[in-house]
């Protein structure tokens, strides 16, 4: 028979008895031994050993590489949406692909290290001809969300009085004992999500298990050395507002390790598109453009840095996700409204995600005065305004310049003459094109600066400028019920702001005459 090692999955599942087993050549490792020789080989291989996890490269992922090459139990702490859970089940893939277990013992054990008492009788019975079953690695992950009513009977085990009158035995044998998750992960990775959550005294509960590696349970005097990678994700809002984590658990956990948000739009995007559950009809009748994805990272960005958001809360990489299907859904609405068979994405639709928004940010008592809506709409006139400048010449400069006008003089005239547009929310494309071809200039000023976009595109840039005007208070947005109306800034003066206004750390900048609507509010 080949080496062990070198067995197919095929061939490892031939083997049924004990007696195979040894014949094999086959030796046991402990979990992080396992998880230790097989990140080596996927490391000396190149292999991407956390594959689907995108700006971690540099920070988290070597020092958890590093965590698991010294046998480290593990804290992922970080804000809500950094992908802790998902990181963790990602260490299924360091597994082996099967390992053997004792048929039918509920504790994974081990044909030549047997811990449970049926394990053991079981060998004492047959000897070498004990049936052998292969466990996949999918079952050898164990995972537990924190709640307060966990108990230690759910995580270490108590006695089962029904166990003990089916089988009529006293409380006094360990076979009436009903094992808890944790030893029935055995030789398996165990992870508990929002540690901060458990009940210190059910924290307690796991000194041991971390430090010596056995368990305790009340009335026995039984000793099981588990196996077991640990891993925990946790808040460190937890720390405060929940719950904390008590200090000699902390220190019995080796590795503690810190996720954060993806630090470029770039990262985020690629998370984003990954993460974001868009139907192959959607990806037919819907034409995305990189703009819209880049305002749909920059809202995520914008809250970060938020003063009506809390920051120790942080600003899931949900609402990323949540917002781009929701402007994708935005435009096959408008598409199936107009009873289109393709359309081309627009502002607008962005402008539609104010839902995904307002559920994903935790307020601050500054951003609760304003209301999640009007934040949420705060925080896309911001991401309008900075990526704004990536497309289109500095309004704020523009106004500056001495000896030459502005490049938006034209469309701020043809406002200026009392002219309005109506851009709706279900607008026709043909309508939509039709109510931007009547601003003279607009066209001009996208040409000019992206000669080599096809019309869709073009259109779309059009649409752009004009919120990015608004922001730049050289045009008013008005918004309606189903859409929004631009207009003159100053005949808008008392009427509702446009989009996005009302920032007081850009009232500084503004002209005289224009702070009088900056402190109204919608």
């Amino acid at each position: 028979m080949p080496a062990y090692d070198s067995l197919s999955a095929d061939q490892l599942q031939q083997i049924t008895t004990l007696k195979d087993l040894k014949k094999s050549g086959y030796q046991p490792r402990s979990v992080k031994t396992e998880l230790r020789d097989n990140l080596i080989k996927k490391l000396q291989s190149g292999e991407d050993v956390f594959p689907g996890i995108f700006g971690y490269e540099e920070t988290v992922i070597p020092e958890l590489q590093r965590a698991i090459l010294a046998g480290h139990h593990i804290n992922l702490l970080g804000l809500r949406g950094q992908a802790k859970t998902r990181i963790a089940r990602l260490l299924i893939g360091l597994l082996d692909e099967y390992v053997p277990v004792v048929a039918g013992s509920e504790l994974n054990d081990d044909p030549l290290q047997p811990l449970s008492v049926f394990a053991k009788n079981l060998l004492a019975e047959h000897g070498d001809d004990t049936p052998v079953a292969w466990l996949p690695r999918a079952d050898r992950y164990t995972e537990k969300l924190a709640t307060p009513d966990v108990s230690v009977a759910d995580l270490i085990g108590d006695a089962d009085p029904i166990k003990a009158a089916t089988l009529k035995l006293p409380y006094s044998d360990e076979r009436v004992i009903h094992f808890g998750l944790i030893p029935r992960a055995h030789r398996g990775i165990f992870v508990i999500n929002e540690l901060p959550d458990l009940q210190a005294r059910i924290q307690v509960s796991l000194f041991n298990i971390l430090q010596e590696g056995d368990i305790q349970i009340r009335g026995f005097k039984v000793r099981l050395p588990l196996d077991l990678q640990f891993v925990f994700t946790a808040n460190p809002e937890d720390y405060t507002n929940r719950g904390s984590i008590v200090t000699p658990l902390k220190d019995r956990i080796d590795a503690q390790i810190i996720t954060h948000y993806p630090k470029s739009i770039e990262i985020g995007k690629r998370i984003t598109q990954q993460e974001a559950r868009i139907k192959p009809a959607q990806r037919g009748m819907v034409t995305l453009n990189d703009i819209v994805a880049d305002l749909v990272e920059q809202v995520a960005i914008e809250a970060r840095g938020s003063e009506f958001v809390d920051a120790k809360s942080g600003v899931s990489a949900r609402l990323t996700i949540s917002a781009f299907e929701q402007v994708v859904a935005g435009a096959e609405r408008r598409a199936l409204v107009n009873g289109e068979k393709n359309t081309y994405v627009r502002v607008s639709d962005f402008i539609t995600a104010v839902p995904a928004v307002t559920g994903k940010v935790e307020l601050v008592y500054e951003g609760e005065q304003e209301g999640a809506g009007i934040v949420a709409e705060k925080l896309m006139g911001k991401a309008i305004r900075t990526l704004f400048l990536n497309y289109f010449p500095d309004p704020d400069k523009a106004k500056k310049l001495k000896g030459r006008p502005s490049p938006y003089k034209t469309v701020q005239e043809w406002f200026g003459a009392g002219h309005t547009v109506d851009l709706l929310h279900d607008l026709s494309t043909k309508d939509y094109h039709t109510a931007l071809d009547q601003v003279p200039g607009l066209r001009d000023i996208v040409t000019e600066l992206h000669p080599n976009e096809d019309a869709e595109a073009t259109y779309f840039l059009m649409e752009f400028l004009l919120h990015g005007l608004s922001e730049y208070s050289l045009i008013s947005r008005n918004r309606l019920t189903a859409g929004a109306q631009f207009k003159d800034l100053l005949s808008s003066m008392f009427t509702m702001p446009s989009f996005g206004e009302g920032d007081e750390d850009d009232e500084d900048e503004d002209d005289e005459d224009e702070k009088p609507q900056r402190g109204r509010r919608r």
